[in-house]
């Protein structure tokens, strides 16, 4: 019984850990990388806090699909073009790249810090 507790305990901790790592095939950048590429129009900008949050600050050129919302409101992205994603801390963020590459979009970068780092 002993043995079951520490497998379901190493399980969760392994599952919380693979969460904080990047999705595979997510390129990841700094805010000073993006603002390099802020006026490229072959990309698309998505800021996935919530509706508050990105009224209270957010970065020009991005749009606001709240996480709880893209899976429904993906159709509004191009699966050809690049997503750049961004949050608060860059946790969101990773996740909804993970969503949308199994969505089957193919070039996914994820803004490391968020807004956080932005200045």
């Amino acid at each position: 019984m002993e043995y079951v507790n520490y497998l379901i305990i190493g399980l969760v901790i392994f599952l919380f850990i693979q969460r904080l790592f990047p999705a595979k095939g997510v390129e990841q950048i700094s805010t000073l990388e993006l603002k390099k590429n802020l006026n490229d129009k072959n990309k698309q900008y998505i800021d996935v806090r919530t509706e508050a949050e990105f009224n209270g600050r957010n970065i020009k050129g991005f749009k606001n699909i709240p996480l709880h919302q893209l899976n429904q409101r993906s159709d509004q992205l191009s699966k050809d073009k690049e997503v750049i994603v961004i949050c608060q801390s860059g946790m969101r963020s990773n996740k909804a790249s993970k969503l949308l590459r199994k969505k089957g979009f193919k070039k996914m970068t994820n803004v490391k810090g968020g807004m956080s780092a932005w200045s």
